[in-house]
Formats: C-alpha cells, sequence, structure tokens
C-alpha cells in the first residue's frame, strides 16, 4: 500500500483551534484538516443538531412538489410511490410510502424487477400505474435519466415528481418536479444527499405546511441513516447530521423491520460500520435474490412478530447472496487469470449465467485482488448488463461516458455505475474501455492508498484522546475515521497470526524509552508476520478491545512495514 500523508493544515488555525476547545494540538490538527477550523464549526461538528438542517424550499422545484402532491391530495388522487431495488431506493420509498399514508390513504409502492425491469423507471411500472388509474408518481433514487418514460407517463396523463441524487445528463426529463441537488441550476447549499435524503426533504417540505416540526419526522431517521450509510455518500453537513440522529434512533426505538433486523444479531449498541455490515446487507438481499418488495415490506411493517418473519426470509436471501458472490468470484479470478489479463489497467469479465444481483459484489471483490476499474457483466434478457466499480481517485462514470458509443444505457456515480449493451457491442467496450483507463488513470492509483491523518507517539494516545477521536463520529467518506502512522516500534516477541487460517496478525507493541506496550490486531494482515522481526513503522486506527471485562484502547493496523 501508499501510505499518504495528509498535507499539513495551517499551524495558527491549529493552535487557536486547540486553545479554544482545550484539547490537545494533535486533535486539533486533524479537525482544521476535516475543514473545522473555527469554534463554531466544531460546535455544529460535535453537537449536530436538527436545528441545523436546511430549509427544504431551497432546493429547486420544491415548492412545485408540494404543490402537486397538495393538489393530489385534495382531489383524492391515487400516487404511487416508485423506487429503485437497493438499499437507498427501498429505504426512500419506505420513508415516501409510510409518510404519505399518515396524510393520504390512496397510496401504493411499486419497486420494479431487478431481472424482468432492470434500473430505475421501467414501462412496465408506468403500464400498472395506468393499469390502476394513478395519476402521480413520486419517483425516488432514480428518474434523472428517465427522459423518454417521463414523456410515455405524460402521455398517459400520468405525472412524476423526480426525486434523485444521480448525476444528470445533459438533458433533464419534463417531470412536473425534479429535485436533485446536483442539478447546474439548483442552489440548494449541500448537494451530496443520497436519494432517501432527498425524500426526506421533501416530506419535511410536506411537513411545514401542516405545521409539523422536525421533530415530528425524526421517526423516519433510521431510514435515511441507514440509506447514508449503505450507499457511501459523504459523511459531512446534512449528511452527517442526519446520521447522527438516524443512529440514535436504530439504537433507541428503529422501526419494527430494521428491530427485527437487530433483535436476529443480538447486538446492543451499533455504529455507522454496523449499519453497512449489517443492516444494509439484508435489506439489499431481497432485491438482489428475490424482489426488493420484501424490503419495503419489512420496512414499512407495522407488526413486529411479522416484521420478524420476513426478517428471517430475508436472512436466508442473505446467506444464499453469501455462497452465491463467493463462488462467481472465483469464477471471475480464473477467468482473468486464464485469459491472461492479469498485466491490464482494467478487470472487464462476462459470463452469461452469473447472477445479476450480486455482480456488483463481485465487482468490488475483484478490485480487492486487481486493485483496478472493474466492470461484471451477464446476460440480461437479449442485452448484457454490468456492474462497474472504481479505485479510490479514479472516476468510472468519466471513463464509461468516453465509452458511450457502444453502450446502450448508463448511470451512477464516480466509483460504482450501471449499464447494459448489445452481446455484439461486448469486445469493442471492453478494448474501448481498457484503452481509455490506460490512456487516463495515473499509474499511482492502481497501488491501493492508505491515507494517514497525522502521525504521533504512541504516548499521546490517551482515555481522552481516545473519547475525543469518538465523538467525531458518525465516520464515512471525508470523515473517516481518523488513521495514525507511529515509527520504529517493536514486536515483545509473542506476536503471532490468529484465526482459522492464521490470516490476521495480533501483536504487542513496545514503544519508547518507558517500553510500554500496547495491544494491536490487524485482521488480514497475517502474511506481513516476517516484518516484525526487528523495528517497523505502523499504520492504524484506534478501537477498544474488552477481554475478561476489562476494556483497553488497540490498535487497529491498517499496514505495517
Amino acid at each position: 500500500m501508499r501510505w499518504k500523508l495528509k498535507p499539513e493544515p495551517n499551524k495558527e488555525k491549529v493552535t487557536q483551534l486547540a486553545k479554544d476547545l482545550s484539547i490537545d494540538k494533535t486533535l486539533a490538527k486533524i479537525l482544521v484538516q476535516r475543514n473545522i477550523d473555527t469554534f463554531d464549526k466544531a460546535k455544529q461538528f460535535f453537537r449536530p443538531s436538527l436545528e441545523d438542517l436546511h430549509d427544504p424550499f431551497l432546493m429547486k422545484d420544491m415548492d412545485i412538489a408540494v404543490r402537486r402532491i397538495e393538489e393530489a391530495i385534495s382531489n383524492n388522487e391515487n400516487i404511487l410511490v416508485f423506487g429503485d431495488y437497493d438499499v437507498d431506493g427501498t429505504t426512500a420509498v419506505s420513508l415516501m410510502s409510510s409518510y404519505l399514508k399518515t396524510i393520504h390513504p390512496n397510496i401504493a409502492t411499486y419497486i420494479p424487477d431487478r431481472y424482468e425491469e432492470g434500473y430505475g423507471v421501467s414501462y412496465m411500472g408506468i403500464d400498472y400505474a395506468e393499469d390502476n388509474d394513478f395519476s402521480l408518481i413520486i419517483a425516488l433514487d432514480c428518474g434523472i435519466k428517465a427522459i423518454d418514460k417521463v414523456t410515455y407517463a405524460s402521455e398517459k396523463n400520468i405525472d412524476f415528481i423526480i426525486c434523485d441524487h444521480h448525476k444528470p445528463g445533459t438533458e433533464i426529463p419534463k417531470a412536473i418536479a425534479v429535485l436533485n441537488p446536483k442539478q447546474a441550476d439548483c442552489n440548494y447549499p449541500y448537494d451530496e444527499l443520497c436519494g432517501c435524503g432527498v425524500g426526506f426533504k421533501l416530506i419535511q417540505a410536506l411537513a411545514s405546511k401542516r405545521n409539523q416540526t422536525i421533530d415530528d419526522l425524526t421517526e423516519y431517521l433510521d431510514l435515511v441513516a441507514t440509506a447514508i450509510a449503505a450507499d457511501i455518500v459523504p459523511m459531512t453537513g446534512e449528511n452527517r447530521t442526519l446520521a447522527y440522529f438516524g443512529l440514535q434512533v436504530i439504537n433507541s426505538q428503529p422501526r419494527n423491520g430494521i428491530k427485527a433486523i437487530i433483535h436476529q444479531l443480538q447486538k446492543k449498541e451499533l455504529t455507522i460500520t454496523d449499519v453497512v455490515f449489517i443492516i444494509a446487507p439484508r435489506i439489499n438481499a431481497a432485491g438482489r435474490m428475490k424482489h426488493g418488495n420484501y424490503a419495503v415490506e419489512l420496512l414499512t411493517e407495522m407488526d413486529f412478530d411479522s416484521a420478524v418473519e420476513f426478517a428471517s426470509s430475508i436472512e436466508k436471501f442473505n446467506s444464499d447472496r453469501k455462497e452465491l458472490d463467493k463462488k462467481i468470484t472465483q469464477e471471475a479470478l480464473l477467468q482473468i487469470k486464464n485469459n491472461e489479463e492479469t498485466e491490464k489497467f482494467t478487470s472487464v469479465v462476462f459470463d452469461e449465467s452469473w447472477h445479476k444481483g450480486v455482480i456488483g459484489i463481485v465487482a468490488s471483490r475483484l478490485i480487492e485482488t486487481y486493485y483496478r476499474p472493474t466492470l461484471v457483466f451477464t446476460k440480461s434478457g437479449d442485452k448484457l448488463a454490468a456492474s462497474a466499480r472504481s479505485v479510490k481517485g479514479f472516476d468510472v462514470y468519466n471513463a464509461l461516458e468516453q465509452c458511450s458509443e457502444f453502450i446502450e444505457q448508463f448511470g451512477g456515480h464516480k466509483y460504482a455505475a450501471g449499464l447494459t449493451l448489445l452481446p455484439e457491442q461486448y469486445d469493442n467496450f471492453k478494448n474501448k474501455f481498457e484503452e481509455v483507463v490506460a490512456l487516463t488513470i495515473d499509474k499511482q492509483l492502481l497501488i491501493p492508498e492508505i491515507t494517514i491523518d497525522t502521525e504521533i507517539d504512541l504516548s499521546e494516545i490517551t482515555p481522552k484522546f481516545y473519547r475525543i477521536i469518538q465523538q467525531m463520529a458518525p465516520f464515512g467518506p471525508q470523515n473517516m475515521k481518523p488513521t495514525f502512522s507511529t515509527t520504529s516500534v517493536r514486536d515483545n516477541g509473542y506476536g503471532k497470526q490468529v484465526g482459522v487460517d492464521k490470516s490476521h496478525l495480533k501483536l504487542n507493541i513496545i514503544y519508547g524509552s518507558d517500553r510500554k506496550t500496547y495491544g494491536a490486531i490487524g485482521f488480514g494482515l497475517g502474511n506481513k508476520i516476517s516484518s516484525i522481526q526487528n523495528d517497523f513503522d505502523i499504520a492504524y486506527t484506534l478501537d477498544e478491545n474488552t477481554w475478561n471485562n476489562h476494556t483497553s484502547i488497540q490498535l487497529s493496523l491498517k499496514d505495517l512495514k
């Protein structure tokens, strides 16, 4: 791994902040690096408040969207809440439909089938709306590129409100209202919301017209926090505030569906990491293995016993998903090796039998072995569908744009995208994608990077130091858990490989003239055992370890050399 030290921030700002907050300079430095460089910014960061959320009417088209929904309610129209089948989409649909049902009876939900309809707004969904007399569709976490579909709907006298956060194309659909803070002409102060976050702004706007306050909406924040965590959006500004309070709801009074998932796990206090690795994959598994409707039913279920039944079906989907992605990953790795493509700048693999629901996970797994932009293709109807994943620092969405002559449709973000193409274009696309990446990628980006906030002495790690680090949570992109480095440490001679397959490293590190020892664990670093014979450098984060009812601060090693 490449170790990259963050640049030194402004010294005066660090000194001033350390003084204002009565904290040491190392902690002040970490905050200034994150653009938290004044007392007021620090107060907002450490003591988030729901009062800090922006006025939803600052978002372009919000007033139009609210007006159209109010009109639908007063005319007793049927409203269809439509969303994607991933975590962001299913939580957004659950959020919007459960709020609207408190003010209007004629609400239904629609999640497209991943296999029959594919991603986003579908013609089948619009036909369903027409057949069942829906005159308004609210699309969440999708729709920003559904130009033809929105036109098709308007020909059937069905209006669209789009709530999306994906990158808009050059043309915007002619919907009644398009809520997407990434639109060039939208002046909303924060443009990193997820799809469920945009949906939350819409219910916040609707609530304000009914004299409801933000306190009346906190019960929905468990859904918003789950979407923020799962969609890997920046953990800054409004996202961090929503995630902070959403986690409190998850840990104190979550909705039945989330409670049922937690109930199965016997886990007390969940962190944002638990949401990413425990709650999100289970919600996702429904859409991957069966149908996204299961996730919406789980998340909107009012009866706890029924929610437990849904959760146990979803648990089964999740274990099937794990087996499947393991099997397909092995087949894909073999394909790269057999085709002698280990030296390329990209990984592009295809098998028509691969399960469409797990190709995104497989793409991420392949990056763990061959660290480079990756696409995994499978057959979808008479076309090929792929999930794209990228490496840190490389915009795969832009790279796909440069290959658009061979693509039927695509959409997504800088680091994750989806696309479809005709089978006869596969080889042309594969060659062009390799060519584009080879020409545009900085070759350094093909070596995994570890970003280090600052170098410290181990003696700086005190209970107070650790307590303040903990208060910087919830962590996520642009507010990652601080990573430190320390040079010239030693093992006390008892360092060993642990775990069933000896893949982890457990050390007791000696440091400084007082030869104090620090417990350390390095998951996946078992193969580095030979590096600990002499002095070595470590990159790590801080965690707590409880053993025999004794809790201590532990170094969680990211790398050593």
